[in-house]
């Protein structure tokens, strides 16, 4: 995975992908405690995309849902999202 700048452009797509669907949407929001307002003024805030990431990391028929989508490897989410801030490095 490229560095940041491509770790940030597919946790937009993830976020696409997240909000297309009304209870995916409701369930990252519950989960990550922001409402639709907050979600759209902090839309490239890179928090924000980490938890989007970390949303779809945390369901495996979401994640292979939108890889299949994007027509990406189902490893990569993983990988941009230790790009993104809060990573755990190992």
């Amino acid at each position: 995975m490229p560095k940041r700048e491509s770790a940030e452009t597919l946790a937009l797509k993830a976020m696409a992908y997240v909000a297309s669907d009304e209870q995916r949407l409701t369930g990252f929001m519950a989960l990550s405690g922001t409402n639709l307002a907050d979600l759209r003024d902090r839309a490239d805030d890179p928090e924000v995309l980490a938890a989007v990431l970390d949303y779809l990391l945390s369901d495996e028929a979401n994640l292979l849902a939108f890889c299949e989508l994007e027509d990406i490897d189902p490893t990569l989410p993983g990988r941009a999202r230790g790009e993104l801030p809060g990573a755990v490095l190992e």
